[in-house]
């Protein structure tokens, strides 16, 4: 049904979960509109090395379906692009879209990379690359990441010195083989009209820097990474190409891992976040794999092993990687800079003592809450920080034809958000097909 057209639906994220309800809903006959608020689609697992409990590989799930979406002539991508308003007109819903410039003519640009290896505004004149969390710089003109979709260049006003100064420079104009740098690029308003909208606009990671998480140390000592940082040094694509090495180099001996920092805390975010047990579990498997004799150590408040495969995967860390679990809270970090080590002091729950422990790095497992877009703020289907869904289904809101999905929902690993993802679209389907082909219920 590639060339069918049943109605218009607005899918509003580019993860893995509105790729997938963008797929479904394609295939079904829909004309999709896919916005996206970054330079490419793929959201945070494109970030991931690997998915838990199989380790399989990230990239190799996720980039096919990356590409489907370019293939699928009912699917328009539009990137850049936020939703700032919805406004519902009967069985319709009229939705404003601001689309900032990309100074790229994508209908030009091959993605050959040539502006970015020649691009003057990089190191120092850089800016912290995005896709690897700030460890390490991008240049002015760049391409998000190596499968990003689409794959072209786009460039920063911030840190471009013909855009911010308007004047000098121009490099990347004057080097493209295929005259795509557009300076005069401008920022767009949008207006669609669409029969649902399906929101999947996923996580934000609970901010380590908050004062009620200052024990930790994050952005105090340098050997602290959150756990999406980490993740990002184990994967190859990174910032230290897989090599686990902490910043000056050196090979770490020992690791710990802390869990629910942010999560169940009552000043802050008093819900478990639901993947980092799994996460955390994960990567200190991949700090083994990476480096067998490093020294790994899980610090938790409780192993939520919810899932298929989950305790297994639990057990695996523990019998097969040697992988430590303590059952404590953490009370402060500290570092001795004579050693050149971070100390760790807990409490060890199961034992009632006060402990300390010497680490080469710390890796933080950040909670998460909902990246809630204000427009469902302007619906009136928003309550402390949460989406209001229907009780009787799990995606749908009290405003019909609104759907929202993943992690934007609730805290969802992945197997789950790409669940949802269909399941919108069958509800979407459902939802449309009903008030179009209207049928009478017939009663024996």
């Amino acid at each position: 049904m590639e060339g069918a057209k049943l109605g218009e639906v607005a899918v509003v994220g580019g993860g893995i979960a509105g790729i997938q309800a963008a797929l479904d809903l394609a295939d079904t006959g829909f004309k999709v509109y896919l916005i996206e608020r970054s330079p490419s689609i793929g959201g945070r697992m494109a970030q991931l090395d690997k998915t838990f409990p199989t380790l399989d590989c990230a990239s190799c799930i996720l980039t096919p379906k990356m590409a489907e979406v370019l293939r699928k002539d009912n699917i328009e991508l539009l990137t850049l692009a936020e939703v700032v308003d919805v406004i519902k007109n009967g069985n319709k819903f009229k939705l404003t879209i601001k689309q900032r410039p990309r100074y790229v003519d994508t209908n030009k640009c091959t993605g050959c990379g040539t502006c970015v290896e020649k691009c003057t505004a990089r190191g120092k004149l850089g800016a912290p690359d995005e896709f690897n969390e700030g460890l390490g710089t991008r240049t002015a003109v760049y391409i998000p990441f190596p499968q990003a979709v689409p794959k072209k260049a786009v460039i920063d006003p911030n840190i471009c010195l013909r855009l911010r100064y308007k004047r000098g420079c121009g490099i990347c104009e004057k080097v493209c083989p295929a005259n795509a740098i557009n300076f005069n690029d401008t920022e767009k308003i949008l207006n669609l009209t669409v029969d649902a909208v399906i929101v999947a606009t996923g996580y934000k990671f609970i901010d380590p820097r908050l004062p009620e998480l200052s024990i930790y140390g994050y952005g105090k000592y340098p050997e602290v990474y959150t756990n999406i940082e980490f993740e990002r040094i184990l994967d190859a694509r990174g910032p230290t190409g897989g090599a686990l090495i902490k910043k000056d180099g050196s090979h770490p001996e020992r690791i710990v891992f802390i869990q629910c920092v942010g999560s169940r805390h009552y000043k802050i975010n008093p819900y478990c976040s639901a993947y980092c047990c799994m996460a955390s579990i994960k990567q200190a498997i991949l700090a083994k794999e990476h480096e067998p004799r490093v020294d790994v150590t899980i610090l938790y408040m409780d192993i939520r092993a919810y899932g298929k495969g989950f305790q297994d995967f639990y057990n695996r860390a523990k019998n097969e990687y040697g992988i430590r679990f303590i059952k404590g809270r953490t009370t402060g970090i500290i570092e001795d800079l004579s050693k050149k080590k971070l100390i760790v002091k807990y409490e060890d729950v199961l034992r009632g003592t006060i402990e300390t422990m010497e680490t080469d790095m710390v890796v933080l497992a950040l909670g998460i809450v909902p990246n809630i877009p204000s427009f469902l703020n302007k619906l009136g289907i928003v309550r402390n920080g949460r989406v209001i869904i229907r009780s009787e289904d799990p995606i749908s809101t009290y405003v019909d034809g609104i759907f929202v999905i993943g992690a934007a929902l609730n805290p969802t690993d992945i197997p789950d958000a790409v669940l949802q993802g269909s399941a919108a679209a069958a509800r979407v389907t459902e939802y449309v097909l009903r008030r179009k082909t209207p049928f009478k219920v017939m009663r024996s």
